[in-house]
This record gives structure tokens, C-alpha cells and sequence, in this order.
């Protein structure tokens, strides 16, 4: 499933899946090996990549070991859902942006489980968690993470979130105030209500629209994100898309590409696409930062990357101005900066922790 963003995220700004730019971190290739193996477990196609996220770690940075059947898995509403767990302490949950998974946290969960204990969760749809075929909206990930809270975590945590996932945090940081201590954006989805929007009128649809229309745009539509899909989880085209938009492209290494392809291996990858890019982008207004914002107590955290294409600083501004308990630390990197800069991501997050 993650692969298959690459292609229409940028037409989708306020749910973009990557983004990942890089100015600071870099793969020697001359260092890093790969053993590459196929595989399957519990339906879903993976690769193992050994020796890249052991050996050689880059700028001294520890890494993630990558295991190729995952760390943790829970049973949420029927569903499998992966997780990592490491550290001791008071509990940090990291949650992945749109087409990425718990891995995208490789050199943050090292560093923050020396001081906290350290949960990075992959939604469901996504990385090595079930690919479900449900309808799917913002709220599917906030009862997701609320739950995970309640049954894996069993006490108030931080929650940090990228992209999609910073959203996911704010919707459950709103709706379950008692499990949430405090929440860190980066460089998050989500949109501001547009005043001059008018809400649609579902039940002014003709039986021509309900029975016709609606029958011939679906098809359409299918055959469209059919082809979509089926480009965007090309490694090729995967590493491409990622290239345009990391300042330094040396960080777009085997790991990032195969990380994102080979989830979409998935048998029911295709049909998940499909019901992400139709359904839930667009209903996604119904859930504005604006309500959410307005039910937040707990404090703030935005660390954003100013240079990201899809996501820029105005938004973090804005953020800010609409709720004052807001700390914000601006980074030279894109829209992923805790993987283009996490040495700086880590810092700012271990200080902001330890003012709590």
C-alpha cells in the first residue's frame, strides 16, 4: 500500500505522502550492503534488508534494526496491527505520515528509548499492518491510536505524529484527553475550514446521479487508480518521485524504496488505494483543524520543516495563532524532517519532553 502514494500525493496537499528531503543525512554506498530476500507473512510481501540498518549507522547515529517479520503485533478489531516497542520510561508514541510505516522512525526510536519508552505504531492500511478493506476516514486512525493507548500503553503518552499521522495524534489527543499528555507535529495534514466552501447536499442527488453517474465516475475511477497504483509501486518510479523532492538525494537509499514497495505487495493493497484516494480524500473537510484545534488542552509541539514542497510554515504559524500553548521549532528540511535531519528532530523533541 505505501508505494502507491507517490504517484497523486502532491495533487493531494493537505494529506501529502512523503516529502522526504534531505540536506543533512546520507548513505556512504561504498559502506552499506544489502541482502535482499522476498518473502511472505500473514499475506503481505516484504524484503529483508540486513546488514543496511546495522552496520555503519550514518553520522554515528544508531538505527532501527530492520527485521524482515516485523517487531510486535496486536489484534485490534480483528485486525493485525505492527508495532515497535523499546526503552523504559515515561511512554512517546510515534505515528508514520501517509505511505510509510514505523520503520520511517529508524533513527529517532534509538535515541528518544535511551530516555523514554518508545512505541511507533503503523496505522491500519499502512506498513506491516493489516491492509483492510473497510471505509476509510480520519477517524479510523484516531480510534485506532486511542485504543492502542488504552490496551498496549495502559498510561497518558506523548503523542508524535508526521503528516497523516500528526493529524491521527491531534484527532486523539481531542477526542481522549485522559490518554494524552502532550503532541508533536511535523509538518502535519490536516486543513483550516474554508469559510466560502458550501457543504454538499447529499440528498438533493437524483436517482440519475445515485444510479448512473455515481456508477460511471466509480469506473472510471477504478480504472484510473488501477493504472496509478500499478505505476507508483514500481521501485523505479518510487525512487524518482522521492529524488524530486529531497534537497540531497544521496538519502533515498534501498531501504526507503523497498520500505514504501513492498507493503503494496499486498493482496488487498490495490483495493485499500483505491478506497483511500476516493472515499477518505474526499471527506477529509469534514474534519477541519480548526474543530479539532478547539477541543486540544494538553501542550503543543511543532517541529516543521520549512522547506517542504506540499506543507510550508505557514501553516505551522497559523496553527500557533489559533492555539497559543503552541511551541514551534523551524528546521532547513522538507516534509519528513525526522529522517532528513533527526539529530536536530531528536534534540528539539528531548528538550521539549523534558520541560513537561
Amino acid at each position: 500500500m505505501s508505494a502507491t502514494l507517490a504517484t497523486s500525493a502532491s495533487s493531494v496537499r493537505d494529506f501529502p505522502k512523503f516529502g522526504l528531503v534531505s540536506s543533512r543525512i546520507r548513505l556512504d554506498g561504498s559502506k552499506c550492503r544489502m541482502i535482499r530476500r522476498n518473502f511472505v507473512s500473514g499475506g503481505i510481501a516484504f524484503s529483508v534488508s540486513c546488514s543496511l540498518l546495522t552496520a555503519d549507522p550514518v553520522q554515528g547515529m544508531d538505527r532501527l534494526p530492520f527485521r524482515s517479520n516485523g517487531y510486535n503485533f496486536w489484534t485490534w478489531k480483528g485486525h493485525k496491527i505492527h508495532y515497535v516497542e523499546q526503552g523504559m520510561g515515561r511512554p512517546v508514541v510515534l505515528i508514520h505520515g501517509f505511505g510509510a510505516s514505523a520503520f520511517h522512525w529508524r533513527y529517532n526510536i534509538p535515541e528518544l528509548a535511551k530516555k523514554y519508552k518508545v512505541y511507533a505504531l503503523d496505522l491500519l492500511g499502512f506498513g506491516w499492518s493489516e491492509k483492510a478493506i473497510i471505509e476509510y476516514d480520519a477517524t479510523v486512525w484516531k480510534d485506532q491510536v486511542s485504543d492502542f493507548l488504552k490496551e498496549i500503553v495502559k498510561e497518558p503518552a506523548i503523542l508524535v505524529g508526521n503528516s497523516l499521522g500528526g493529524f491521527a495524534a491531534l484527532m486523539t489527543a481531542a477526542e481522549s484527553a485522559q490518554h494524552v499528555r502532550g503532541v508533536v507535529l511535523l509538518n502535519s495534514a490536516g486543513q483550516f475550514e474554508n469559510p466560502s466552501e458550501q457543504p454538499k447536499n447529499n440528498e438533493e442527488e437524483t436517482v440519475l446521479q445515485k444510479f448512473v453517474f455515481n456508477t460511471l465516475k466509480e469506473f472510471i475511477q477504478r480504472i484510473i487508480l488501477g493504472f496509478l497504483f500499478w505505476q507508483a509501486k514500481q521501485p523505479a518510479r518510487v525512487e524518482k518521485v522521492l529524488k524530486s523532492v529531497y534537497i540531497n538525494a544521496s538519502n533515498v537509499d534501498n531501504y526507503l524504496v523497498e520500505s514504501i514497495t513492498k507493503p503494496a505487495e499486498d493482496p488487498n493493497a490495490g483495493e485499500v488505494y483505491y478506497r483511500l484516494m476516493t472515499r477518505f480524500m474526499s471527506n477529509q473537510s469534514k474534519y477541519t483543524l480548526n474543530s479539532v484545534l478547539s477541543k486540544l488542552s494538553c501542550p503543543l509541539l511543532l517541529i516543521w520543516g520549512d522547506l517542504d514542497p506540499w506543507v510550508g510554515p505557514a501553516k505551522a504559524a497559523r496553527i500557533k495563532e489559533f492555539y497559543p500553548n503552541t511551541t514551534v521549532v523551524n528546521l532547513q528540511a522538507g516534509h519528513c524532517p525526522h529522517d532528513e535531519v533527526p539529530e536536530l528532530v531528536n534534540e528539539a523533541l528531548l528538550n521539549w519532553l523534558s520541560s513537561l
